[in-house]
């Protein structure tokens, strides 16, 4: 109900949104010193790279607008002296992918002479929106190439735009950018106005880099109705297209590393977001090539860049006498190519294509230290492909854009060296770990087929601009997942054995084959079900816009976009089909130089398909378990109309037995997976399901308003406030979860709840041995847990943000960008796997996100001391991120139900931090979802501020005449070699976000920001 009461109020409080023409430049002619417009002026565009040349006249409120313009070039407008008045001009204009530029000539009469203010100069970054009141913000490929930037990873830019903030995320390769303090699987990754998302887990699905873009545009609030599927932002790239001048670059970076590097004990992160330590090192090359193949009829572009990362791992097993240094490597290859072919002066189209191969190594060993041998390596594949097609066909009174886009995904995350290995853990006679072998242990190897049709139209009636438009994405989905297929093993050799294999001398050689064949197995499994499984999402959209340019001053705009994703469905009998989104905002021309803004708006999100994944991956359909949840159906815990085919599903099973349990088992003579057939009904500690009610649709409230004020003709100073509230978000809940724990009592005596007693109190409870009773019979096939992901979590955002830019203009020493943000977000779910600490108790989770900042401080300075000589400093200063205090393990002995405490056999208490009992106290609070010492909320301390100054000097001269120049430049980050324990992109459970015990504790540091580094290189242009 509270989502309809939003649509209405936003029905009613709206009339208008601004409707973006494709690709246009809307034009207002203003008398100089009335500020009055003129109508009736010719206003001419021009662009000598495609031999592009129109004009138009203007109307009754001094506007015209050029449309469905190519991205190629740069355009210049004018006009002519014409009448009364002289000539005015503005140039250098470059245009983003789905945007309209505005551009305000300011025209004197003959009669004036103060012509020093006749041309409204700078580049694209500095022009007021007199549009709309979208807040976004954006850079170009030349401000990218002027930044320190590491590795050429565009992702590392945008975090120097507005409301954009380096992230915490859940797993290493998590996206590293948040937008607006929100989880960053959530941002909408498109290149050139089509999708670029891998839809599994949320992020970028063809890292785009730095020699294929052409403009970076972040949309962070009340955007268009053309872009849905978020209700995050926006992250739209614009590519590279040629021109009649041929025109292209070599280059050749690399980052030494620890011989000139600060140094640190912490590891560091490589560009996928994985930890590197000792001996990393970066070499990456590249080159692009653009022109034309019939001059201003048939462009082309195409750009190719490598990078090999260099790491050691040191392997280290004293056991078998190995402590050796193992090298490894990740493979970064991208190469992208784009046709651009003008059909006509009304219909042009362009066919680009993006591949994305990448393997990021696990060698043998470990950062510090491991027992892992070179034949468990493995390595991580990202590999994409990307076709896309776009067509526009333009005419006075209409404009057509028809969108073509396959892509394919592949996401194995864990490729052994020989897929057809066991994997092995080898114990020595005390049972302590000494050799990991063979086979990682799991499969996950996940492939997207992605298909995209895109079909706008927009037409011009007057004072109107009305758009519309459809679109279709539809992925299937396949994963192989669980255990290993060909069975793991766990092996303890006896003191001769061990004496044996080590005077054999293996070195890191070590494999399976190796280990004695009598050796003693103490544990076997294998995957039940080792195929591929999956599911076919499909989401459909449509919008309809209207932008009405009331008068000269004040634009306003109404849009309404309408979306379905069938995934919604869930384990439901239908989805969710009312998520219509409509959106409001006004745009009002305070003069020729300033602007106010407004606008509130609906937004809604897609469901990640690792929801629905998990659900099928993590289930069963045994007799024990659906009795389990029929039992929950009787207790109302699931609704009456649950139906168990629905969410039910036979997922991944590992199977087995031990030599221990009476299961004569010889090593590597495991019985296969077809020796188990049918049996499922086997005890697990967690199960998931899909969700009986299906899922709806997060969504967001957005409301904005913002000013804009041109200082002069390179100045523009901006702020906007803006208030986000988001309802629907994703979290999962227990069905069986344990009572309420009282954790006065763990504060007070220092005592936790024994897992026994826990268990006692769950719905069904669960009996020492893993059963339960239902309805007087015993049932072993049940789960502890049984989980599902609810759409009811809740976040409100608040930021108000200061933008102060400066660009530079003809031989102006100096530029700069100054962003100042004052937020606050606050939510009650982190994650699609946040569960609440205790007792599903969402209620208590309310606190500060995980990305929360209170202040961040932005700055860019561009200093052109001579020709040709670029330095830039760029600074970042953030207030700290929030801490999650979890218990001290030493300080909370177990007691029974009676108070008793549990003893070893030796008579010696049992400590843990699991508090409550429920056993979801694992590793280091990876969503915030373990136990918190008591009397601390969720994230309710803070790390200290980050301070972080980086620095790039590029200095380029000529050779062969004009035609060639060479660039050097060198990239020093961290300048001040500053210990940051904040702000910067990191993993949660391996941050400083988790810390144990009180706040006079203080701050253990288990990471920290990279030390001082330094990234050189050279680049051929030409």
């Amino acid at each position: 109900m509270k989502r309809f009461f939003y649509i209405n109020t936003i029905l009613l409080i709206c009339g208008v949104t601004t409707a973006l023409a494709q690709n246009s430049v809307n034009v207002t002619v203003l008398q100089l010193t009335r500020q009055t417009p003129v109508s009736g002026v010719t206003v001419y565009l021009e662009n000598p790279a495609i031999g592009l040349s129109t004009s138009a006249r203007t109307n009754a409120q001094g506007q015209l607008q050029f449309t469905a313009l190519p991205l190629n070039g740069t355009y210049r407008i004018f006009t002519r002296e014409e009448g009364d008045y002289l000539e005015a001009t503005s140039d250098n204009i470059e245009l983003r992918t789905n945007a309209s530029r505005s551009v305000t000539l300011l025209l004197p009469t003959k009669t004036e002479r103060t012509l020093s203010e006749v041309n409204v100069r700078g580049t694209s970054t500095s022009r007021i929106n007199t549009i709309n009141a979208e807040v976004s913000s954006e850079i170009s490929a030349r401000q990218v190439q002027e930044l320190p930037v590491e590795g050429r990873d565009i992702t590392r830019v945008l975090f120097r735009l507005p409301n954009v903030s380096q992230a915490t995320g859940f797993f290493p390769e998590a996206p590293n950018v948040s937008i607006n303090g929100a989880n960053g699987l959530f941002n909408n990754y498109l290149i050139d106005g089509q999708d670029n998302n891998e839809r599994f887990l949320g992020g970028q699905r063809f890292a785009m880099p730095i020699g294929f873009v052409r403009n970076i545009s972040v949309l962070t609030n009340n955007y268009t109705v053309e872009f849905g599927n978020t209700g995050n932002g926006i992250i739209n790239l614009t590519s590279r297209s040629g021109s009649n001048q041929t025109t292209g670059e070599a280059f050749f970076l690399t980052r030494p590393g620890p011989g000139i590097d600060g140094t640190t004990p912490y590891p560091q992160r490589d560009l996928s977001g994985n930890q590197v330590q000792n001996g990393f090192q970066r070499y990456q090359g590249g080159f692009a090539i653009g022109g034309a193949l019939v001059q201003n009829k048939t462009f082309y572009y195409v750009n190719y860049e490598h990078t090999t990362d260099l790491k050691d791992n040191a392997l280290t097993a004293p056991a078998l006498g190995v402590n050796e240094i193992v090298r490894g490597n990740n493979s970064f290859n991208y190469f992208s190519a784009k046709l651009d072919q003008f059909w006509s002066t009304r219909f042009h189209s362009s066919l680009r294509a993006n591949v994305g191969l990448i393997a990021i190594g696990r060698q043998a060993g470990g950062l510090t230290g491991g027992i892992a041998f070179p034949s468990a390596a493995n390595a991580q594949d990202r590999n994409s492909l990307t076709i896309a097609n776009k067509n526009i066909y333009s005419t006075d009174r209409f404009t057509s854009e028809t969108n073509l886009q396959y892509a394919r995904f592949r996401w194995n995350y864990a490729r052994p060296v020989d897929p057809n290995s066991p994997n092995v853990t080898v114990l020595d006679q005390q049972g302590v770990a000494i050799a990991a072998l063979g086979h990682p242990g799991y499969v996950f190897d996940q492939v997207e087929n992605t298909f995209q049709l895109q079909q706008k139209l927009t037409f011009y009636r007057g004072n109107h601009t009305i758009r519309t438009g459809a679109e279709l994405i539809s992925g299937n989905h396949q994963l192989s997942g669980g255990g290993n297929p060909n069975g793991s093993y766990t092996v303890q050799l006896t003191a001769e054995q061990l004496n044996v294999l080590r005077s054999r001398n293996l070195g890191s050689s070590l494999s399976p084959t190796d280990i004695p064949a009598d050796a003693r197995v103490l544990g076997y499994s294998v995957e039940l079900r080792p195929a591929s499984f999956g599911k076919t999402q499909n989401i459909v959209s449509a919008y309809l816009e209207d932008q009405w340019s009331v008068n000269d001053k004040l634009n306003l705009t109404l849009g309404l976009r309408y979306d379905y994703d069938n995934l919604s469905k869930g384990g439901a009998a239908s989805g969710d089909f009312n998520n219509i989104a409509p959106r409001f905002s006004a745009n009002y021309k305070l003069g020729g130089r300033s602007t106010l803004r407004g606008g509130i708006g609906l937004f809604y999100d897609k469901i990640l398909y690792a929801i629905y994944s998990d659900a099928l991956q993590q289930n069963n359909s045994s007799p024990d378990f659906r009795r389990e949840l029929h039992y929950f159906v009787n207790q109302g815990i699931l609704p009456a109309s649950t139906d168990l085919d629905r969410v039910t599903f036979d997922g991944n099973l590992s199977v087995g037995g031990s030599s221990n349990a009476g299961v004569p088992i010889r090593y590597l003579q495991g019985p296969p997976a077809s020796s188990f057939a049918g049996q499922r009904n086997l005890f697990s500690g967690e199960r998931r399901i899909l969700n009986p009610n299906g899922y709806q649709n997060p969504y967001t409230v957005q409301a904005s308003v913002g000013y804009q004020y041109q200082i002069n003709t390179n100045t523009l100073f901006y702020v906007d406030a803006v208030y986000n509230h988001s309802r629907n978000l994703f979290r999962t809940r227990n069905l069986n979860a344990p009572v309420a724990w009282n954790y006065d009592l763990s504060g007070q005596n220092g005592v936790a709840r024994s897992s026994a007693w826990a268990d006692s109190t769950r719905p069904l409870p669960i009996y020492p041995g893993g059963f339960a009773l239902i309805d007087g019979q015993r049932v072993t096939g049940v789960a502890q847990s049984v989980v599902m992901t609810e759409t009811a979590g809740e976040s409100k955002y608040y930021a108000l943000s200061f933008n102060l830019q400066r660009d530079r203009v003809g031989n102006s020493p100096f530029a700069y960008r100054l962003i100042y943000t004052l937020s606050s977000l606050k939510n009650n779910t982190e994650d699609i796997n946040f569960r609440a600490m205790d007792a599903n108790n969402f209620a208590a989770e309310w606190g500060p996100s995980i990305n929360d900042r209170r202040h961040i401080i932005n700055g860019i300075f561009n200093y052109y001391p001579v020709k040709n000589l670029t330095v830039t400093v760029a600074a970042l200063l953030q207030s700290g991120q929030p801490i999650n205090r979890i218990p001290d393990a030493s300080r909370y002995f177990i007691v029974n139900s009676k108070g008793q405490p549990i003893l070893t056999p030796t008579n010696q208490r049992i400590f843990t931090n699991d508090l409550n009992g429920d056993g979801s106290a694992f590793g280091d609070a990876y969503v915030g979802n373990s136990d918190r010492h008591p009397g601390q909320s969720r994230n309710s301390d803070r790390l200290p501020w980050s301070k972080t100054v980086d620095l790039s000097a590029q200095y380029q001269f000529r050779v062969y005449g004009e035609k060639g120049r060479i660039e050097v430049r060198a990239d020093v980050f961290n300048v001040l070699n500053t210990v940051n324990l904040s702000g910067y992109s990191n993993n949660a459970t391996q941050s400083n976000q988790i810390q144990v015990g009180p706040p006079e504790a203080g701050i253990v540091r288990r990471n920290a920001a990279p030390p001082r580094q330094f990234q050189f290189g050279v680049r051929y242009l030409f």
